[in-house]
């Protein structure tokens, strides 16, 4: 039997959004906007480059909590709570960051902090807190 995952744990994992991702989500929710999808409207506003939907940026939490550690198959993901910070672009290399900030043993619960970070500026684009059940992990 592997250890369970204490607190303090920490986990990475790099990733980049395409353009084709950016079409499919926007296909696939009806969001098609044009600050996320059409390079002349986006350069009228603030942005000038266009935005990749948030819900698609932190989509990466599931991706990885659902099939990696701290997660990984069998993890049941019951909460996120979600702060949008700063805009994502196509094409950017961008680090989630994992990192365990508390566990409940008896119900196999974990709080995960969860942060995204454009690994060009090192700045953070999305913090928030998850909430996490496994029964192997915690």
């Amino acid at each position: 039997m592997e250890e369970k995952i204490p607190v303090g744990a920490e986990f990475r994992h790099d990733f980049s959004f395409s353009q084709d991702d950016v079409i499919a989500f926007a296909n696939l929710t009806g969001d098609h906007n044009p600050i996320h999808l059409d390079a002349e409207y986006a350069a009228t506003t603030k942005f000038k480059i266009p935005i990749i939907h948030g819900h698609l940026s932190s989509s990466v939490f599931t991706k990885f909590l659902g099939m990696q550690k701290p997660g990984g198959p069998g993890s049941i993901y019951m909460k996120q709570v979600t702060e949008y910070l700063r805009p994502m672009h196509v094409g950017v290399p961008y680090e989630v960051v994992f990192r365990v900030v508390e566990v409940e043993p008896v119900r196999h619960i974990a709080q995960i902090a969860t942060e995204v970070y454009n690994k060009e500026t090192n700045k953070v684009t999305i913090r928030g807190t998850g909430t996490l059940m496994n029964e192997d992990n915690f």
